[in-house]
């Protein structure tokens, strides 16, 4: 895997022992967090209020759900571009970003209906669901629970095209405890990060910072139990076996060298494998793979995604 310049001097520093993260300013609270549009929340419950970013007009609505622990921030490079066709809304999932962190069981059923209560309390009708990682399979989960509320489905680097025995689910489930995800290292951090991709692009430099920032806000235990419960809610409801039953039409984006999909501990083999299988089920759907790219693509090769993303939408 290529990694890009500024990423190898930044771990040369590191291992100096002059890590340039060493100041990064603390905050309170995920909302302190610095988003590239103006963040507005709707209120779903009485514990539940979404926090989403909402750019351009246009006939097509594009709901962005963005991966495990990330946020709406990762579409930046995507809606940049599309908002001027398009009416382009990413949200915070449930525990993360600047959302509600109450507790919650992390299922993709849970994050199906949030986004089905979301799209009915902005009216926004039928939309187009772009997921990516977790968010793909969540957008596969409530394609299939909620048809009405969608019009196209696109899948970017979706979890749930890997098959996962009982044994390997386990893994998953013991692995990822509270404990790893909020006692995560700088280094692991940087590491993490360029895992995600074949070549690190310098505008993903915040993912890194905001990640370490975090670690100081009141609210990042509630964040850290999020993903865990969501690591256990995409092994505990895989919708592998029911790609058949999804009937909208499917942009499936994968990059060549995802280095996450799939997991090289449990399932060796190569990502194009996989790709072309889940693609095989889905009956109306195209699959796009990207060359030198990794598992972050929409960021990696926003040009790419843009472009065909506008191409499925104009069909």
């Amino acid at each position: 895997m290529k990694i890009h310049f500024i990423y190898f001097v930044l771990v040369v520093m590191t291992f100096a022992g002059c890590s340039p993260y060493s100041n990064i300013q603390q905050i309170g609270s995920f909302d302190e967090l610095q988003y590239p549009y103006e963040v507005k929340k709707v209120k779903l419950s009485d514990n539940l209020e979404i926090a989403y970013m909402d750019e351009g007009i246009g006939k097509e609505t594009i709901l962005f759900i963005h991966g495990l622990g990330s946020y709406s921030p990762a579409w930046k490079r995507n809606i940049e571009v599309l908002k001027d066709n398009y009416r382009c809304i990413a949200i915070d999932l449930p525990g993360y970003g600047k959302s509600s962190k109450n507790p919650h069981s992390g299922l993709m059923t849970y994050y199906a209906d949030v986004v089905n209560q979301f799209v009915k309390k902005l009216d926004l009708g039928k939309v187009t669901l772009a997921g990516h990682s977790m968010g793909g399979q969540i957008s596969i989960v409530a394609s299939l629970q909620y048809p009405d509320m969608v019009n196209k489905i696109i899948l970017v680097d979706p979890a749930g095209f890997e098959r996962f025995h009982e044994g390997q689910k386990d893994w998953f489930r013991n692995v990822m405890t509270l404990t790893l995800v909020k006692t995560t290292t700088v280094d692991a951090i940087q590491t993490n990060l360029a895992y995600n991709f074949y070549n690190v692009p310098t505008e993903a430099e915040f993912m890194i910072t905001d990640r370490i920032a975090m670690r100081s806000a009141n609210d990042f235990d509630r964040y850290c139990y999020a993903v865990v419960q969501s690591v256990h809610g995409m092994v505990n409801e895989p919708v592998i076996d029911k790609l058949h039953l999804i009937n909208h039409p499917a942009l499936i984006f994968f990059g060549e060298n995802d280095n996450l999909i799939p997991n090289r501990f449990l399932n060796p083999g190569t990502t194009v494998k996989i790709a072309q299988y889940g693609a095989s089920k889905i009956q109306k759907s195209e699959l796009v793979m990207v060359p030198e790219c990794g598992h972050f693509m929409q960021f990696e090769k926003p040009e790419i995604f843009n472009q065909k993303v506008a191409e499925f939408l104009n069909q």
